[in-house]
């Protein structure tokens, strides 16, 4: 069993944060990654380095995921994610961004295989239980306007 919870900025210390995901918006569309290694979408995102700070892992995760060279990036909320193993709990925290990206580069050669614009979350995902609530919940705070047909052909 897997359960998502969410909390305020600054309510969960910043050494217990240990990932990042950025919910990336180009062109008014999100931007989804597949990773080389796997045929699933993913949000950008990844683990914080050591002695890194929050906001310097999300724009080095955006930059090695995507490309992006020139964007906004606003912290959301942090989640936890807490799984039930053998009669225990885990629970690990990230902390959710929002990036406005103005331009997109050639992508790194790192461990993205290609980056995908997209209207809404892609039904094969690489982590189903725990990506739409992340997505849901950028949409959410940022309060995306409904887009008419016409805006999005």
């Amino acid at each position: 069993m897997v359960k998502i919870n969410f909390y305020r900025l600054n309510e969960i210390e910043d050494n217990k944060i240990a990932f990042v995901v950025i919910m990336s918006r180009f062109k008014e569309k999100w931007i989804y990654v597949k990773h080389k290694n796997r045929c699933t979408w993913e949000i950008p995102g990844g683990h914080r380095e050591d002695n890194e700070s929050l906001e310097a892992a999300a724009a080095r995760e955006l930059f090695e995921e995507t490309g992006a060279v020139k964007f906004k990036l606003n912290p959301l909320c942090v989640y936890a994610v807490q799984k039930e193993q053998a009669l225990n709990y885990t629970e690990s925290f990230g902390e959710l961004f929002y990036a406005e990206i103005d331009e997109l580069d050639k992508l790194p050669e790192y461990e993205i295989e290609k980056i995908d614009l997209l209207n809404d979350i892609p039904k094969e995902l690489t982590y189903p239980l725990i990506q739409p609530f992340l997505h849901r919940k950028a949409e959410e705070r940022i309060k995306i306007p409904l887009m008419d047909k016409k805006s999005m052909e």
